[in-house]
């Protein structure tokens, strides 16, 4: 892989390699699951830890071949290999089902084999085993690794997945007589069907369904295959649930994303970690969402969220990005160019346009104008701001926290709000407006800006087109311009 992580550590479609292992053997209800470990160890089994708490680890100190691993695996269970079926996998084989290992499985008991091995028919098999049979494809007689192949072998198109069904008792007993003499030096786990079938026992096959399912990984070539095969599979089985994907060839789908019927889901989409979305909610196009739940009818368009619960109905986007703990209550709009943090914002209430609301709690029907600020940091400590219900906050305020404003309240555009402000109040925190004439042309006489002046002053006066503001009318509402802060800010 040419990294510095671990091959079975890289992931696609929010799963590591040897998680997507270990999710499809897990769906067979194991009593034992054991990971043998070796390479970067460390990482892996730590990995290993939070993905399978239960899952036991086997270390293989050296790695000396597929039946060595194997046999680290049965001493982590005592040695003497467990009573009944043993099923061996790869860690890089993310696109093998649990479906599949359970065919090999039934398939393993119902012909009384003592190994049954996983095939498959692939169009190259380049680098893979080859399966040798009987005459007229009967019972398995041996796996001939493709480096120690005869050309005729090479011929064969049946490979080998490195997945199968053992007898337990029976593979610990052939594992003891596996020896190293081949190309490579390494014990192979394939030798064990040859020692078995001398000995007398059955040695049979089951062959996958679809030869997909058991590529292994190993480099990024074949993991981006990997992962827009498994992203098609998980993308059809949304689609054949009741969700409409409007272009599959760009949206992409982790393992744990959930979903309920007629969410339409549009281009450029990337859904991730355990995103839900509910009923006839709609996505993108050109959206991220990461561990974020949708509510029903809500509309989420050219947004970036993570860890936040978008509500029933709401309307967010476009350009608007959701950070961890906000939860926006139904039929909140976060409009463009909105920014959320750790925010929670009531039933109804709007942030529309060209706003950052960090560490905040707003009230329902509320709405905030457009160029706000809530100044959650002092250089040291997070602060929180409430807004009440019901409050018209005017556009290009800055809310100082922490700060609170009562329910019914307004404010004033340009303000700075330091202060509290009791409910039904209107706050105004800015200077006066001073107009200092002719201040262009002493400043910057011969400029473009004073010429215009220039040329306005020498054109004759016409009617005056409203009354001049007199001492009682100067003032407004808003502290200004006659205005009340608008709905949409």
């Amino acid at each position: 892989m040419k990294s510095a992580t671990p091959k079975v550590l890289h992931e696609i479609c929010g799963r590591s390699l040897v998680g997507h292992v270990v999710s499809a053997a897990r769906a067979l209800d194991p009593e034992q699951l054991v990971v043998v470990v070796g390479h970067a160890r460390e990482q892996v089994t730590a990995h290993l830890s939070k993905l399978d708490a239960e899952a036991r680890t086997a270390v293989q100190h050296e790695q000396n071949g597929t039946g060595h691993a194997v046999r680290m695996a049965l001493e982590e269970l005592g040695g003497g290999g467990p009573a009944g079926t043993v099923l061996v996998t790869c860690g890089d084989t993310p696109l093998l089902t649990g479906r599949t290992l359970q065919q090999l499985a039934d398939t393993h008991v119902a012909d009384g084999n003592a190994v049954t091995v996983l095939t498959a028919e692939v169009p190259d098999a380049t680098g893979y085993g080859r399966i040798v049979r009987e005459s007229g494809g009967g019972a398995v007689t041996a796996i001939v690794e493709h480096k120690d192949a005869t050309e005729e072998q090479r011929a064969v198109r049946e490979i080998n997945s490195g997945v199968f069904a053992f007898d337990g008792r029976l593979l610990a007993q052939a594992l003891a007589q596996v020896s190293t003499d081949n190309s490579q030096g390494e014990e192979y786990l394939t030798d064990v069907l040859g020692i078995l079938r001398e000995a007398g026992h059955r040695v049979g096959a089951a062959v996958a369904g679809d030869h997909r399912e058991i590529a292994g990984i190993n480099n990024r070539v074949q993991l981006s295959e990997a992962r827009r095969m498994l992203n098609g599979r998980l993308l059809e089985d949304a689609m054949l649930a009741g969700v409409t994907v409007v272009d599959p060839a760009t949206t992409w789908m982790d393992v744990d994303v959930t979903y309920e019927p007629d969410a339409t889901v549009h281009p450029g989409t990337q859904l991730l970690g355990s995103t839900h979305l509910g009923p006839a909610s709609e996505v993108g196009p050109n959206t991220r969402l990461t561990d974020t739940r949708v509510g029903a009818g809500a509309t989420v368009g050219n947004t970036v969220a993570q860890g936040a619960e978008i509500g029933e109905r709401c309307a967010v986007g476009p350009y608007t990005y959701l950070r961890p703990g906000t939860r926006l209550g139904p039929r909140v709009k976060a409009g463009s160019y909105v920014e959320m943090k750790n925010a929670e914002v009531g039933e109804g209430s709007k942030v529309p346009h060209l706003s950052y609301v960090g560490d905040a709690v707003i009230g329902e029907h509320s709405n905030i104008g457009a160029a706000s600020v809530f100044v959650n940091y002092d250089g040291e400590s997070k602060h929180t701001t409430t807004v009440g219900s019901h409050c018209r906050m005017g556009a290009d305020n800055m809310y100082v926290a922490p700060v609170t404003i009562g329910d019914g309240a307004y404010s004033a555009a340009g303000s700075v709000i330091t202060k509290d402000v009791p409910p039904g109040s209107l706050a105004v925190a800015r200077g006066q407006q001073r107009n200092i004439e002719g201040w262009v042309a002493r400043k910057r006489p011969g400029s473009a800006s004073a010429q215009a002046a220039q040329e306005v002053a020498q054109e004759p006066a016409g009617p005056p087109t409203r009354a001049p503001e007199t001492a009682g009318n100067a003032r407004s509402a808003n502290g200004a311009s006659g205005q009340v802060p608008a709905e949409e800010g």
